[in-house]
């Protein structure tokens, strides 16, 4: 082999040993006819020596190497001299006296250092994605996904899990994203999906008798981008037979517990709190909240209701709810200004404005509509909790607005005025969701989860009877605010499939063409089963304290799902286009507006 150690192995139980390193330059230091060369690989990085007693040739490559060229270096390990070591680096007590540099491969002055404090925008560090992966923070990430998913792999095995391999090219069924197509070049016109998870292929396994199932899948989804998001993730995929929902989160909670106490050295006490999805809306605005700190959601409805203001009793008249947020001690910290910068957080969220209300010292309140509401202050600081010195922040909307738009307001508070340990992780539940959503464009209804999750055994007959009132045995894990994994028990009977099919508006002509092996299947003796599926992606942003999925993922798409450094998607020729049978068509650009 070139190397006989890696750049981040050497020691003192080492000194006086020959070696031989390979890597890449760091960084080059002349003192004064002493030459530093700092290799690095992806194990650390290892300070050669070059003085002027070594051999001629040695000396002149010293001199002519660069950043990143790749090098060979051999010599003796050597102690660092007394008031030179360097305890940031694992190999900072030692040195490698140079007796031979072989430069491997000379470099282009690169785009920009991967060693450098200063870094160019994600975009520049996107297109030249091979040097920003030599950054050794990016490695670290690299490696703690690889820890995860070995610990997620070990986990599940460990249960009797088998892991199975499920088809990348499959039958488009359009229900929730949109799906990425392939075009088949042996029967034109029609296509395969890439699959936005494994779903069907999973029922299937467990109606196969596999019992307890597996897998670290890839999925697609061509959908809007965030920056917890990517048209292609990575996901745990699991499912089980014969369970039911406290099995699969069991099941979870020990993976969390042993995730956590390996990666991050914490004990998570067991079992996680649970809300149900009424309560987490009704407190938090949202189905995926952050339990870290409070600011939780403060009905004011009845009591908005007795006030002449007549925001407040439109959004009552019109079977709306008036809530609010109370925030300790806050009322000298926000300027006009930062209150203006809260309206439109609000406004975002799509309420119409926002209600401030500052406590002063007598307890009276003041803000822009305090005047307005004299005849219900003591009662709304009663209902809020307020004291001397508080901010009260109120929406008056619909159901849904109050709760977007306060959701939001609480997530900007809770990072701005830090009620929270960054550092801290957050794990539980979420149960009970809603079966179904009205659909926003078609008016019908809409699965909340998927068409094949279960209702609760006790809401079946509101299938048909009320819908909107019908829960599912559905459950989300939530870490730090974020969704981290959901699952769901399936329907296992192929009477219960068809009612939610034709209770969403799937014909069964329609469910017979999409989906008539899984109704097959059904008939053919079906176990009840459930299962989950887990972001991966997103556990490891989460674990590793970062802000950006795509810092977590090798090679990632933009924001607009476009690989920055291969330059896909891309055009392709005429003749592969002749062979699938596609022809393309550009929609031609929306002309310019005129100016006025």
């Amino acid at each position: 082999m070139l190397r006989s150690h890696s750049c981040g192995e050497l020691r003192r139980s080492e000194l006086g040993k020959g070696v031989s390193l390979c890597g890449w330059v760091d960084r080059v230091r002349d003192h004064k006819g002493v030459i530093f060369i700092d290799l690095r690989d992806r194990w650390g990085k290892t300070q050669v020596v070059i003085g002027p007693e070594s051999p001629a040739a040695t000396l002149a490559a010293a001199r002519a190497v660069r950043p990143e060229w790749v090098i060979n270096a051999r010599g003796t390990v050597g102690a660092r001299p007394e008031g030179t070591t360097n305890p940031k680096l694992s190999t900072g007590e030692i040195e490698v006296v140079c007796d031979a540099i072989v430069v491997l491969n000379e470099a282009e002055t690169p785009v920009f250092q991967p060693g450098a404090t200063e870094l160019p925008g994600e975009e520049v560090r996107l297109q030249h994605r091979w040097l920003d992966l030599r950054r050794p923070a990016m490695q670290e990430n690299m490696f703690l996904r690889s820890r995860m998913v070995k610990i997620m792999r070990d986990h599940f095995d460990a249960l009797g899990f088998i892991d199975v391999e499920t088809p990348m090219l499959g039958r488009s069924t359009p229900e929730g994203a949109r799906d990425y197509l392939v075009p088949s070049r042996l029967d034109h016109g029609a296509f395969f999906a890439l699959p936005q998870s494994p779903q069907l292929y999973k029922q299937l396994l467990m109606m196969a008798g596999f019992d307890r199932y597996v897998q670290v899948a890839k999925c697609f989804r061509d959908e809007d981008l965030r920056a917890d998001r990517q048209p292609e993730f990575t996901q745990l995929d699991v499912e089980m037979s014969f369970v039911e929902a406290d099995d699969v989160m069991g099941v979870i909670e020990g993976l969390v517990q042993r995730t956590a106490r390996e990666i991050l050295g914490l004990d998570v006490p067991l079992p996680l709190p649970r809300l149900s999805w009424d309560e987490a809306m009704e407190r938090f605005g949202h189905d995926a909240p952050d339990l870290r700190y409070g600011l939780e959601l403060v009905d004011l409805t009845a009591i908005a209701g007795e006030s002449e203001f007549r925001v407040f009793r439109a959004a009552v008249e019109s079977a709306g709810r008036v809530r609010g947020i109370r925030v300790p001690g806050a009322a000298s910290r926000f300027s006009r200004k930062d209150l203006d910068e809260l309206t439109s957080v609000a406004i975002e969220g799509g309420a119409k404005g926002l209600v401030w209300l500052k406590v002063e010292a007598d307890g009276s309140l003041a803000g822009p509509v305090a005047k307005n509401i004299t005849t219900i202050a003591d009662a709304l600081k009663a209902k809020l909790g307020c004291e001397p010195g508080d901010l009260a922040l109120i929406v008056a909307d619909s159901f849904d607005v109050t709760c977007k738009a306060l959701h939001m307001l609480r997530k900007r508070l809770g990072a701005t005025l830090g009620l929270y340990d960054p550092n801290a992780m957050h794990f539980s539940w979420i149960v009970d969701f809603p079966m179904f959503a009205k659909d926003t464009e078609s008016g019908g209804w809409a699965s909340m989860h998927h068409p094949f999750t279960a209702p609760r055994p006790s809401d079946l007959d509101l299938l048909e009877s009320d819908p909107a009132a019908c829960r599912a045995v559905a459950y989300d894990l939530v870490i730090n605010g974020s969704e981290a994994g959901g699952g769901t028990i399936r329907i296992h009977d192929g009477a219960t499939q068809e009612k939610v099919f034709k209770l969403l508006g799937i014909t069964p002509e329609v469910a017979r063409e999409r989906f008539g092996f899984l109704l097959d299947a059904l008939r053919s003796g079906a176990p009840p089963h459930g299962g989950i599926a887990l972001g991966i992606d997103r556990w490891v942003m989460l674990f590793g304290k970062l802000d950006s999925i795509r810092d977590v993922i090798a090679f990632p798409k933009t924001q607009k799902a476009s690989d920055l450094m291969t330059g896909a998607p891309s055009s392709v020729e005429t003749k592969q286009l002749v062979e699938l049978g596609v022809r393309v068509v550009v929609p031609p650009k929306p002309a310019a507006t005129p100016k006025a």
